[in-house]
């Protein structure tokens, strides 16, 4: 069957770019009001070593503390973006399938590398919950989020575990998993999953897309071999001093306390959104990450309008496994979502 078209290559920032930057931001998946003051201080401080290229191993040390690992399974990457281009480019695969509807940007790295790409569609009438047996057994390379962006699904850990073969590398995307409360289900750390690898970022908890910091967990010859395929000096000196920062045991604490923000201030969103029902508007439930996925028949013109009345969301079409019904909306404090809510009210009126 055809792979149908999508634009793997737009991203919630095209909607707040341009004649966008001024309207409340709810398609971006960033975390309002960062980075933190000490965060900034902390990246500030860093550029006076600028003269001297980038000395990665005490990130990476630091980060191998964090996860209760070995530095030879540690990967530091200029972002989550940069470890799928790895992937994509030094593993030698012949079927790799990537489960949608998530983050787009895996398919596209594969699909630039020359390789062929396999879909795994969840579907809406399973609440695009993950079923293992869905994934063919040939697969050598399987790419899945959790908690998956943008359906908002946090799968179980174990479910994700399933899919892990001798022979297969299995890659979960846990970019998000910071935001979940206790990080329940995640997969980082473990070393009793074949081929697992987990990729990190540090730029949603923390507000640093511009900085560009994320991070991979594999089996050291993964690693070693992704390494292999990376430039000389990847990571800037400002973003390692990230790194070091936002694994520590103050930052964590402070991630641990805005996970249990946002899951309440996701609670008053879905508890809002639910409002419209009669609208035809429904949520998928239950979410987990720091967004939720919403269909609504008359999504692309409640968009439109919701951009008049001054607020930006993310249209879902460009997600396989989704179409024009499809809004994605990034949680934010609960003052931003009842400013939102009234918008969306009058724009489901008017649209």
């Amino acid at each position: 069957m055809p792979i149908e078209e999508h634009d793997l290559r737009h991203h919630g920032d095209a909607e707040v770019r341009d004649d966008g930057a001024a309207l409340v931001d709810l398609a971006v998946n960033v975390r309002a009001d960062t980075p933190p003051a000490w965060l900034r201080e902390h990246i500030a401080a860093s550029l006076s070593g600028l003269a001297a290229y980038p000395d990665g191993r005490a990130a990476r040390a630091a980060v191998a503390a964090r996860h209760g690992l070995p530095v030879e399974r540690v990967l530091l990457t200029a972002g989550a973006a940069e470890a799928f281009v790895l992937l994509a480019r030094a593993l030698k695969v012949r079927r790799p399938v990537v489960v949608h509807p998530q983050f787009t940007e895996p398919e596209a790295a594969l699909r630039d590398a020359g390789h062929t790409v396999d879909r795994v569609l969840l579907r809406e009438a399973d609440g695009f919950r993950l079923d293992p047996a869905a994934v063919p057994e040939e697969a050598d390379l399987v790419v899945i989020g959790n908690p998956t962006n943008p359906t908002s699904v946090l799968h179980p850990a174990a479910d994700v575990a399933r899919l892990a073969r001798h022979g297969r590398t299995l890659v979960v995307d846990e970019a998000f998993m910071d935001a979940v409360p206790g990080e329940r289900e995640a997969l980082a750390g473990r070393t009793d999953v074949p081929g697992l690898v987990v990729l990190r970022s540090l730029t949603k908890t923390w507000g640093l897309a511009g900085l560009r910091i994320g991070y991979l967990l594999a089996a050291p010859e993964t690693v070693a071999e992704l390494e292999r395929a990376q430039p000389l000096w990847p990571v800037s000196t400002p973003a390692l001093a990230a790194a070091r920062a936002c694994v520590g045991t103050a930052a964590l604490a402070e991630a641990a306390r805005a996970a249990d923000r946002v899951a309440a201030d996701r609670a008053h969103l879905i508890e809002g959104l639910r409002g419209f029902a009669a609208h035809g508007l429904r949520v998928v439930e239950p979410a987990g990450g720091p967004f939720v996925l919403v269909r609504l028949e008359r999504a692309a013109a409640v968009r439109a309008r919701l951009r008049d009345l001054g607020y930006a969301v993310r249209r879902g079409d460009t997600f396989p496994g989704l179409d024009g019904r499809w809004l994605r909306l990034a949680v934010r404090d609960r003052e931003t979502v009842d400013g939102f809510l009234s918008a969306l009210g009058r724009a489901l009126e008017t649209a």
